[in-house]
């Protein structure tokens, strides 16, 4: 990119409107509510006019695992499922399926057929219920042998069928597991889906012991917000890091950035506004309940959260959510990132992943209620959530890790790498008197003073919330706050799952014993309560999870502290931490070993690329910048020599550029030797190499990127700055 073309950049980028998108309105041209609208791109079979009540009926005690499902049925409603889809101009279908890639997977088939030599449009009941996609290049962690490429993905009846819309024609989407040719789950579906199985029948178990009989399901719940960057496409495609890395390698930070707290809640620019609508629209369209939308604490970064859902249904909205942003922001000239950490020095993006249970008859397991130290089964709850961080936290810290995320965890802006949970001065406070045996006196609802008749009275709430906690107790759920924002949140929800679900079902085991020993429910489940607690409480923290004394404190309690995804990593081998997953059957032996070696494969091959892509940047950017802007110096110098004025500026300026520009090309060498010198590790100990040393060479590299940048002006400059990228939309 040449200067004169990134000052083009500029005024392109200076000269957008805000693009208007297509509001949905009736037939009269009046604009349309959203719910009148919601979920118009999603199936629902309950409205369909092609499906009988009966059949209706039996396809609902399907959806609840009360009925398998049989081949005339899926017939009724393949065909029913086609009408609709033809009805929207719908020319394709596909299975939608989650590979361990961490994004979506789909290859379309045509509705196209032929009876009798007659074209007709077709969807059988054995395309909708299977389908046997080439699966030969997915990742599979060697879990099978190149020419082993069968794969089979099978329709997941939880998650809505749903249209995927372009701009010449329309294709219906069959949400989808994805496995091998026997059995293993090549996919981050089919594991949450027997994770949220499991745990419901030991919920609903814990349900009947305690006297909920009426209940016959328990759903695990999820809201998932998601944070993201957006910046001018112009500046991106100029940008050879972010397109290849999401990330940039280096960039001198302005001088205003985030310190001054005024981007955050702030007033959102028109243009990104528009983004946001158009975002919104199209989400409740595709039947996802899109709730908040705000400026986030960086520069250019944003979020949007929905409303609470069915776990398997929200991580599969979620994989909509940034799709939907990913091609939205295009249609406005922007391009989206949802790396942890595209840029240096400023806050990253994470996605909080909200977790709690609910029963079929709309209690929620962590619904505190107005007494919260009386409510027993609640703080027996909160006790297993404790116990189940306090024994995986290790596994957790493994289920969020990825090289992305490494950037972010313990930097100042999200939680770090120890697990631990924060419950509040109210909920900390009961529990240690429980555990101490002693009575708990609640302080009552207090009313904040204000100190001005005008505003309304605030009720003050029985916990702060803290944004340094990466597992974090919020009014009536949990906040998983240490998931990254490119995250597939299936993986980590999975693991939580199972980790409640073991201690969980211990639980069942103690109640019952505890009860056929006399004691009433209260009396058991308090008793429970302080089990765990009692067991778990060295994973509980209030406090400032960034500060080093906190780092020292975890150590004392003996809290793992994984700090790089090569850490985390070898937790999957232990199969003593694993076996709470195989033993519940959530994952197989061989399904893990399997994500072990596409993960490691997957983080060398992201730095792998980000170191050559550094050095290319070096090579194609920083050098000739440097060259071009020291000849002008030598130039003048020589120019004053000759006229006898005598000056050290320019002698001064070429000194200091020359050293940091033979260091960055010294520390580059360097850092190509260490590559070469670990061809012969293997790729666990190649893991830890980077991570060790050739990730702190390459952000040392960075910094000396950043000198030069900022000592060498603008005109010689020429690829996209940060106040370019975060400042000018």
């Amino acid at each position: 990119m040449s200067t004169t073309s990134r000052a083009n950049s500029k005024f392109l980028a200076l000269q957008r409107e805000p693009r208007l998108c297509e509001i949905p309105v009736n037939p009269q041209g009046k604009l349309l509510s959203v719910s009148e609208y919601f979920g118009e791109n999603v199936f629902n079979y309950k409205l369909s006019k092609k499906l009988s009540q009966e059949e209706k009926n039996q396809l609902e005690m399907v959806m609840q695992s009360q009925k398998t499902l049989e081949k005339n049925l899926a017939k009724a409603y393949a065909n029913a499922v086609l009408e609709w889809a033809l009805d929207r101009g719908v020319t394709h279908f596909c299975h939608w399926f989650q590979p361990l890639t961490g994004s979506t997977a789909e290859k379309h088939d045509a509705f196209l057929s032929f009876n009798k030599g007659l074209p007709i449009e077709k969807l059988s009941a054995s395309q909708l219920m299977q389908g046997e996609p080439d699966a030969s290049s997915f990742p599979n962690g060697g879990s099978r042998s190149t020419f082993e490429a069968r794969g089979y993905t099978s329709w997941d009846l939880t998650s809505p069928i749903f249209i995927k819309e372009s701009e010449n024609g329309s294709t219906l989407c069959i949400p989808t597991a994805f496995v091998s040719y026997h059995g293993d789950a090549l996919d981050i579906k089919t594991p949450l889906l027997r994770s949220t199985t499991v745990l419901s029948e030991t919920a609903t178990e814990f349900s009947h012991i305690i006297g909920h009989t009426e209940v016959k399901r328990v759903d695990v719940t999820c809201g998932c917000e998601q944070e993201y960057f957006l910046i001018d496409k112009a500046f991106y495609f100029e940008r050879e890091d972010l397109v290849m890395t999401g990330r940039s390698m280096f960039g001198s930070l302005t001088a205003r950035n985030q310190q001054l707290e005024d981007h955050y809640f702030g007033a959102i620019p028109q243009r990104i506004l528009a983004f946001m609508q158009e975002v919104e629209i199209e989400l409740y369209r595709l039947g996802v309940p899109a709730k908040t939308r705000h400026n986030e604490v960086a520069p250019g970064q944003f979020e949007i959260a929905p409303i609470f859902s069915e776990a398997n249904v929200a991580a599969d909205q979620n994989q909509l959510v940034m799709t939907t942003i990913r091609e939205v922001a295009l249609k406005h000239d922007f391009v989206a990132l949802l790396h942890e950490k595209p840029f240096a020095q400023i806050n990253g993006s994470g996605k909080h992943v909200n977790w709690s249970l609910s029963d079929d008859q709309g209690r929620n397991f962590l619904e505190p209620g107005s007494n919260p130290h009386e409510n027993n089964k609640f703080l027996a709850f909160v006790g297993v959530v404790c116990e189940a961080l306090y024994r995986h936290g290790e596994m957790l810290r493994m289920s969020i890790a990825s090289h992305g995320n490494d950037h972010r965890l313990g930097a100042n802006e999200a939680p770090p790498s120890i697990i631990s949970a924060f419950l509040g001065d109210t909920l900390t406070n009961i529990f240690e008197s429980i555990t101490g045996n002693n009575s708990y006196t609640p302080e009552g609802k207090t009313t904040l003073d204000l100190g001005a008749n005008q505003l309304a009275g605030l009720l003050k709430d029985n916990t702060d919330r803290n944004r340094t906690s990466p597992f974090a107790f919020t009014g009536n759920k949990f906040e998983f706050r240490a998931v990254g924002s490119s995250a597939s949140i299936g993986w980590p929800m999975s693991i939580l799952n199972a980790a409640v679900n073991e201690v969980l079902a211990e639980t069942n085991i103690l109640l019952k014993k505890e009860i056929e020993a006399g004691k009433s429910v209260d009396e058991a489940l308090l008793f429970i309560a302080k089990h765990w607690y009692k067991n778990s409480s060295k994973v509980v923290f209030g406090g400032d999870g960034y500060s080093q004394e906190w780092i020292e404190e975890a150590n004392r309690r003996g809290l793992p502290n994984l700090k790089t995804m090569a850490d985390a990593l070898t937790v999957l081998k232990d199969e003593v931490k694993t076996k709470f997953l195989t033993d519940s059957k959530i994952y197989r032996s061989s399904e893990l070993k399997t994500r072990y070696n596409v993960l490691l494969e997957r983080y060398i091959n992201h730095r792998e690329i980000e170191f050559q892509v550094l050095e290319e940047m070096i090579t194609q950017h920083i050098i000739p910048a440097t060259i071009t802007y020291k000849r002008e110096l030598s130039k003048v110098y020589r120019n004053l020599k000759e006229a006898g004025i005598k000056s050290e500026t320019e002698v001064i300026l070429l000194k200091e550029l020359s050293g940091l520009t033979d260091s960055v090309l010294e520390k580059s060498k360097k850092l190509n030797e260490f590559k070469e010198a670990s061809a012969s590790l293997s790729e666990e100990d190649y893991s830890f190499k980077i991570a060790n040393e050739l990730m702190p060479l390459s952000e040392e590299i960075a910094l000396l990127c950043n000198k030069i940048e900022d000592k060498t002006p603008e005109k010689y400059w020429d690829i996209p700055t940060y106040y370019d990228m975060l400042f000018i939309r």
